[in-house]
């Protein structure tokens, strides 16, 4: 220390003069008032008495805007805006706090603790990241979010004017200026960067961050003591901060830097490998398990066709068809999709003279016929709503099941008439249907009418259709049907194009009968029936009752109304009985009612959601709902549809992994999309609510996988959901689950907490994936990743999925 090293000299004795002495004591003094006042003109800057303040203050500030770190300027973190309504409210706590004055420091301080910062530099020869963070603006910087990205530069080079009043103090600035204007400049420089890719980073930067941190501590050194002491104040300077204070301690530290990288070795040393599976690309790991197929007692009742679950979900990677590409773009999926991506030519070979799907060149195309409407599905679909009006596609009918649904033509042009369908097919002899329906940008599952109900609540679906789905409704007393009777609302109408409807042949007359009888004996009203003249098909359209008189009346209790004790909302694993359930007539009951007409019903509270009953988020039920709805909307207007560099027009299938009442999918009506709404088992049961709103649904355990084909889906949505799977079963089987339901290219955002965010961007970085954004605020964090082609050259046999 300069000071301490003139005192010594002072105190030197010698045999010079008087005179000597004297000029050696002025030469000191002198110098020690320069020392002074240089030390000091770095904290009290001359000729601005405000700089004064702002330095005293300088720590306190970087305290209060921790939270809000930034590699880009202010108009690039306008791209993504997450105010409180995007996160949490316990996530958002201090945000009133932080001034214009905090935002303007906050584009430049990169050394926040809880905004996760990646330094590329460096990093990237041994870890291979190429990331870059970016800030989510606090909703006291969401009232400038319509000024221009120009704003940062005027506030900068006003301060910098302010800065330059002094020449002395200019030529005397600190590595920290250098530093911060260095990461000024790289900031303007990957400004136009960020538009798609939002991760980007220099070696410059890496030193950068290095270089700050020495300086943020240096000046919260400064402004604690407000200036440096002089003379002989240095030796009684004591460490007055030894009870850590605004540090944190070398221990502390360094026990969290250990957990961390503990932590970080069951993840980034994680061994992926591809799957060896007889199905090889087309793996469906529940539906697959050809050891739990071969023990088997009996098929008759499609037991092959259901769901098997091994006892440990995979953890390998599904491997890539060869040739595999991009997925068409809807709405040109609907009529081709690329032959490599399906390669699939039996379904052709045996429905192409049905118009379901044919072979041309590198495409598959789909003419958009069917075994009942070979003529093309909009023709037949406007003869149902010829035969009857009530149908009223898109208004009073919204939400229908499709059974047996092919390719799924009829669902994929009912789009033109605002409907929803949820269509089902198993994976049999039909190759590859459910996959090429999903492929084409039209919903679809894997599912089969065999001994369990099918995963959707009671009391939903506005329309069942079913167009020779092959389905025996009439045998061991109507057991298929009665499963559609549940799930059918009250005054809902079942369609039914099959042959015993309008050929005489004794076959179809003998089932005729058989379903004449049976629909009777359930109070089903045969309402229309009629032969469409173009496709020489004909149509039966029945209606279940309104209410339970016509059961009350019934001369045979056959088949018998169910218990009073059997939920019809219980799906998962549930085993089908042939009884009817009663229709609700209380009007407090959900299903006493129809829903209001599309689409004002997507935002209405539904009718039997009262005040008395609390809410998932713990308002009253009503608000609750509202608040979502309003919450989601935020978070997809401000942050999903502009601030991650999602293209949204390469976007078309969608999953909302942890759906609660459908806001996320809610907010996205005016996207050319449809979102499958997963709710989870062990959570709140409010897919009823989903289906009330006329949006769709399917009940799901996350430690099993999707009865879905692999490279399905575009997006897929996680809110909370890993950090509630991860006390049932392991992360890493939900990462390969993940992996083998997106398509190479598709996007993955989650929110979770900051321990989950960590552990999935490690796992996605080994599967070589793009992180394209991760944040963290109070505990919360955000994640936005790209999943690659990346393929791991190690193989692992699955013995259970080899025929």
């Amino acid at each position: 220390m300069a000071v301490g090293k003139y005192s010594r000299v002072d105190g030197r004795r010698s045999s010079t003069s008087y005179c000597s002495t004297v000029t050696i004591v002025v030469f000191v003094a002198l110098c020690l008032i320069g020392v002074w006042m240089m030390t000091s003109s770095s904290v009290v800057p001359v000729g601005n008495g405000d700089a004064s303040q702002e330095s005293k203050n300088e720590v306190t500030e970087q305290s209060e805007v921790k939270e809000q770190v930034s590699d880009t300027d202010n108009g690039n973190s306008r791209q993504f805006e997450d105010n409180p309504g995007d996160l949490p409210e316990d996530a958002t706590k201090g945000d009133s706090n932080v001034t214009s004055e905090d935002k303007e420091e906050s584009s430049v301080d990169k050394s926040s603790e809880d905004t996760k910062t990646e330094d590329v530099g460096k990093k990237t020869e041994d870890e291979g990241s190429n990331t870059e963070n970016i800030e989510l603006n606090s909703e006291s910087e969401a009232t400038e979010s319509s000024k221009d990205s120009g704003e940062t530069s005027t506030k900068e080079s006003e301060s910098d004017e302010s800065e330059k009043k002094d020449e002395s103090d200019d030529n005397k600035k600190s590595d920290s200026d250098d530093s911060e204007n260095k990461s000024s400049n790289s900031n303007e420089t990957t400004d136009s960067n960020l538009e798609e890719k939002v991760e980007q980073s220099d070696n410059k930067e890496s030193d950068d961050n290095s270089s700050e941190k020495n300086t943020d501590d240096n000046a919260k050194d400064q402004s604690s003591n407000e200036v440096f002491p002089s003379g002989a104040q240095s030796e009684l300077l004591n460490e007055n901060t030894t009870q850590t204070g605004s540090w944190s301690t070398q221990a502390a530290e360094s026990k969290n830097e250990k957990e961390t990288q503990e932590s970080s070795k069951q993840t980034t040393g994680y061994n992926w490998k591809v799957c060896n599976v007889t199905a090889g690309p087309d793996f469906i790991p529940c539906l697959d398990n050809w050891k739990a197929i071969r023990s088997l007692r009996s098929t008759k009742h499609y037991e092959h066709r259901e769901r098997h679950c091994p006892e440990e979900p995979p953890t390998c990677l599904v491997s890539l068809p060869e040739g595999y590409k991009r997925s068409i773009e809807w709405p040109k999926s609907r009529e081709k999709i690329w032959y490599y991506n399906v390669p699939h030519t039996k379904l052709a070979e045996v429905k192409g003279h049905q118009n379901w799907v044919k072979v041309t060149g590198e495409y598959l195309t789909f003419p958009g016929g069917g075994t009942q409407f070979k003529h093309g599905a909009l023709h037949y679909i406007d003869f149902i709503q010829e035969t009857l009006a009530d149908i009223a596609w898109g208004k009073r009918t919204r939400v229908i099941l499709d059974v047996g649904c092919g390719v799924a033509s009829f669902g994929g042009f009912l789009f033109d008439r605002d409907v929803l369908a949820m269509s089902l097919a198993p994976k049999d002899e039909h190759e590859a249907q459910v996959q090429f329906a999903l492929e084409r940008g039209i919903p679809a599952i894997s599912a089969v009418m065999g001994t369990k109900r099918l995963p959707f609540p009671g009391r939903v679906f506005d329309v069942v259709h079913c167009a020779r789905c092959r389905v025996p409704w009439h045998i061991e007393g109507g057991k298929l049907l009665l499963e559609l009777n549940r799930v059918l609302r009250p005054g809902g109408f079942f369609v039914w194009s099959a042959t015993p409807v309008y050929q005489k042949l004794s076959e179809d007359v003998e089932i005729w009968n058989a379903m004449k009888a049976l629909t009777k004996a359930i109070c089903w009203e045969l309402v229309a029936i009629s032969k469409d003249q173009v496709n020489g098909v004909g149509v039966a359209i029945y209606k279940k009752p309104l209410s339970n008189e016509c059961y009350e009346n019934r001369l045979k209790n056959e088949p018998p109304l169910c218990q009073d004790s059997d939920d019809p909302n219980a799906a998962w694993n549930i085993k089908l009985q042939a009884c009817i359930h009663k229709v609700p007539v209380s009007s407090s009951e959900r299903g006493s009612q129809w829903p209001e007409k599309w689409p004002a019903r997507l935002t209405s509270v539904p009718y039997w959601l009262s005040s008395s009953q609390v809410g998932v988020y713990g308002k009253p039920a009503p608000e609750d709902f509202t608040a979502d709805y309003k919450h989601w909307t935020h978070v997809v207007s401000k942050s999903y549809l502009s601030g991650m560099g999602i293209q949204w027009s390469n976007v078309r299938n969608v999953m909302d992994m942890n759906s609660i009442y459908g806001g996320f999918a809610a907010a996205l009506k005016d996207l050319n999309i449809w979102v499958m709404n997963v709710v989870s088992i062990d959570s709140a049961d409010t897919l009823p609510i989903i289906f009330e709103r006329g949006l769709f649904g399917i009940y799901h355990d996350w430690c099993e996988s999707f009865s879905t084909y692999p490279r399905t889906y575009d997006l897929l949505h996680a809110d909370h959901l890993f950090s509630k799977i991860k006390k049932r079963c392991t992360v890493a089987a939900l990462v390969a689950e993940v992996d083998r339901i997106l398509r190479p290219e598709g996007k993955l955002i989650v929110r979770d907490t900051v321990e989950i965010i960590d552990e999935l961007e490690n796992l996605v970085r080994s599967m070589q994936w793009e992180v394209r954004m991760t944040y963290s605020k109070d505990k919360e964090g955000l994640l936005c990743v790209q999943k690659s082609k990346w393929r791991p050259k190690e193989v692992e046999t699955l013995q259970y999925a080899i025929v």
